[in-house]
């Protein structure tokens, strides 16, 4: 093989490497958007991947190109996508945010250290109480309702 095909085929396999692998963050950022619980993560996922996919492929297309306009334009495209991306992302939170859109936290996420001893006492305080009732209605002979809306 001669030098120029070596080179043809080392532009060719690179190219076709940071193409697959936009495709595959781009696709990443698909998956993450349907997958996702909320507007947040979603917009996250679709935020990252999407950037740095769509920076790859645009990459990819470089090399395919050779050194040419396309190249430039190529170049200035991926330039304005790398700018304009995440900002719109950050704008779009920040819209999501000011109107009101809270996140979708997780139930079982621990309390924050200086609201954990009054929920530790609310909820000594709820069961005392549940065992008081319990025992009142034990020596009346009537049935209790619990905080569950069951009959003990």
């Amino acid at each position: 093989m001669t030098p120029d095909a070596l080179l043809s085929l080392a532009l060719n396999a690179v190219s076709v490497a940071l193409l697959a692998a936009g495709v595959v963050f781009v696709l990443a950022g698909a998956i993450g958007v349907l997958r996702l619980p909320d507007f947040y993560t979603r917009l996250h996922a679709a935020g990252v991947t999407d950037t740095l996919g769509a920076e790859l492929i645009v990459i990819g297309l470089m090399f395919q190109t050779g050194w040419s306009l396309a190249t430039a334009k190529l170049a200035l495209a991926g330039f304005l996508i790398f700018l304009t991306s995440p900002t719109a992302t950050h704008a779009v939170a920040n819209a999501a945010h000011r109107a009101g859109l809270k996140p979708l936290l997780s139930r079982h996420q621990p309390a924050h250290p200086r609201l954990r001893a009054e929920l530790e006492a609310a909820k000594k305080s709820e069961a005392e109480n549940t065992i008081e009732a319990i025992e009142t209605a034990d020596k009346a002979g009537k049935p209790v309702r619990t905080g569950k809306g069951r009959a003990s």
